[in-house]
């Protein structure tokens, strides 16, 4: 069985005292690895490494910086079949989707590298005649990030490699239910030859997570993950007035009208949905259709639901695979039930298979509400509540009708309807005639209770720097 120690200051470090976190395959149940959670020496001995090797880094120049990065990259792809299986079996992934995920983090890597000279500054006019105003961009200093499980490899290096080109050392929290996969990461830190102490991976309790976000040498803190993890994260951040960046909840729309291409809006409604086993904060939630198109349009998702197996992925890559634990899928469980009391009709799915693994099938309901639980609330599995609707103004009423707004979607060959939405539609991020994907050049930024600040792109790269005045008078 696998077993983890903590990487702090560039190398693992064992601790005697440590406590184990199990790590579990959730598709097999079978206890795969463990990993030393940080007592509080080892937090301070990373915070301690962090802030000294901050200061040296911040004075390279971002091209030097930018050269690490590059070869960050490619340790990982020549290190992405051993990332791919601890990713595979710590999260239920297909080995071939876990290791092209190791694959795409090295881009990500390679796209934040190459920002090394474009980290801009400005000037700005004075009122007086004899000075410049210059506007410089600084790194922040120790960034503490906090990693999800749904795309632990890829969200890792989405967070760390902006933070690291800007010139800040990192702390890496990854998720307690996948940190083998962030500990192969390390592994590619130190063939990449970082310095000592600029990144730092450690598995922590709640407590020694608190520790890292409250102590006062920590001036950012950036999460992907529920809404209750970022009130959590903003009173963390409130004690030393750090920064926060939140990727939180999402509750995506897909809007479906009557010119649509129905097949194909269907078929990639429902990879959406069953991609990770709906485990995506971008994944489609709640589907709007036109009145008249409906009835065939629910047959078209139904087909396509029963035509899409569950079962163990290295088994079977063309399978969906599970949720991450048996809690997850008891919460999306009881959601349906209580979806199907309050008068939604199940159409297919919605029961707990027999069996080991955490697996859910993929499921459709009808006879849907705005104002249900199921319409409402994140589900984060693979279950699609869809309603029916007469006009494009009524459809962007109801997807407008919530509190999250990370993404959205329309299919719609009308290029009048389409604008309307997208000018309209209350959402970071919206795709016309395809499904989420967070293209890495873009910007992933929620609304409402979606988030704060954002993720990739020029101004994801931004988020990790602060801005110095400089008033030349001469």
């Amino acid at each position: 069985m696998r077993s983890d120690t903590n990487f702090i200051n560039n190398q693992f470090f064992h601790s005697e005292k440590a406590e184990l976190i199990a790590v579990y395959n959730p598709a097999t149940e079978e206890h795969i690895a463990s990993a030393q959670a940080a007592t509080e020496d080892d937090v301070l001995r990373a915070i301690n490494s962090a802030t000294t090797a901050q200061k040296k880094w911040r004075k390279l120049t971002s091209v030097e910086r930018a050269q690490y990065l590059h070869k960050l990259a490619d340790a990982l792809t020549s290190l992405s079949p051993e990332i791919g299986k601890a990713l595979a079996d710590e999260s239920g992934k297909s080995l071939e989707d876990a290791t092209n995920e190791a694959i795409y983090a090295g881009d990500i890597t390679r796209y934040h590298a190459e920002w090394a000279r474009r980290i801009e500054g400005e000037i700005i006019p004075s009122d007086t005649p004899s000075e410049n105003l210059l506007l410089q961009r600084e790194p922040i200093g120790v960034v503490a990030c906090l990693i999800p499980f749904n795309f632990p490899v890829y969200t890792l290096l989405r967070k760390i490699a902006p933070a690291l080109i800007t010139g800040n050392s990192v702390i890496v929290r990854p998720s307690n239910n996948t940190p083998s996969s962030a500990f192969e990461i390390a592994k590619a830190v130190q063939l990449a030859g970082f310095p000592e102490g600029v990144v730092n991976i450690l598995t922590m309790s709640h407590a020694t997570a608190e520790m890292v976000c409250t102590h006062p040498n920590v001036g950012m803190i950036t999460l992907t993950g529920s809404v209750g993890a970022g009130r959590k994260v903003l009173e963390y951040s409130q004690v030393n007035i750090a920064k926060s960046s939140l990727e939180l909840g999402g509750k995506t729309p897909a809007i479906v009208e009557a010119d649509a291409d129905l097949v194909k809006a269907a078929k990639e409604i429902v990879a959406s949905k069953t991609t990770h086993c709906g485990q995506l904060c971008t994944a489609v939630e709640r589907v709007y259709v036109q009145e008249s198109v409906y009835d065939e349009f629910i047959s078209l998702l139904k087909a396509e639901f029963k035509a899409k197996e569950f079962g163990n992925r290295a088994q079977n890559p063309h399978m969906m695979g599970p949720l991450i634990n048996e809690s997850a899928r008891i919460n999306i469980h009881q959601m349906v039930a209580r979806a199907i009391d309050d008068g939604a009709k199940l159409e297919i799915g919605g029961y707990i298979p027999d069996g080991t693994g955490h697996f859910y099938p993929p499921t459709l309901l009808t006879h849907c509400r705005q104002d249900m639980e199921i319409v409402q609330e994140e589900i984060f599995g693979p279950v699609l509540p869809v309603l029916p609707y007469k006009t494009s103004d009524e459809a962007l009423e109801l997807a407008n009708d919530h509190q999250f707004g990370l993404a959205s979607v329309i299919y719609t060959e009308n290029y009048r309807t389409a604008m309307k939405v997208a000018n309209n539609i209350e959402a970071g991020e919206i795709y016309i005639n395809r499904t989420p994907a967070d293209p890495y050049q873009g910007y992933h930024a929620g609304w409402k209770r979606s988030g704060l600040g954002g993720d990739d792109g020029k101004h994801g790269m931004l988020e990790f720097t602060q801005t110095r005045l400089v008033v030349l008078n001469y």
